[in-house]
């Protein structure tokens, strides 16, 4: 089964170390050469940052609507994600729980992905 982990976080308000940055580097490295070697990992990325977001919604009459920015006001922003293919949602939240992202502050959603049979 594929489970994508969504890694939410806050923004931090406070800069970073440049050496507090690298160690969060070399976990999440350590991470994904471990779901690489697993032969679970399908894809992977991290996010720029919400500054760059921009939210589409087409209204019922058509209309579409671009905004700036993400489309909710919180405290906490999708920052990456891991696309798996493993056996059942345990293997997922085993693999959720060893992402640096859960350690760090942040929280890792599990969700399972959809899959349509075409006809």
């Amino acid at each position: 089964m594929k489970y994508m982990l969504l890694i939410y976080g806050s923004q931090d308000v406070a800069p970073q170390t440049p050496d507090a940055v690298q160690q969060v580097m070399d976990e999440y490295w350590a991470y994904e050469k471990a779901v690489a070697d697993a032969g679970v990992r399908i894809a992977s990325d991290a996010l720029q940052g919400v500054e760059t977001a921009t939210t589409v919604e087409v209204r019922d009459d058509g209309e579409r609507v671009v905004t700036d920015g993400p489309f909710a006001e919180t405290r906490e922003i999708l920052g990456g994600y891991y696309l798996l293919d493993v056996p059942d949602l345990d293997a997922a939240l085993d693999w959720a729980a060893r992402c640096p992202g859960a350690q760090h502050g942040s929280r890792i959603e599990v969700r399972p992905v959809m899959e349509f049979e075409q006809p």
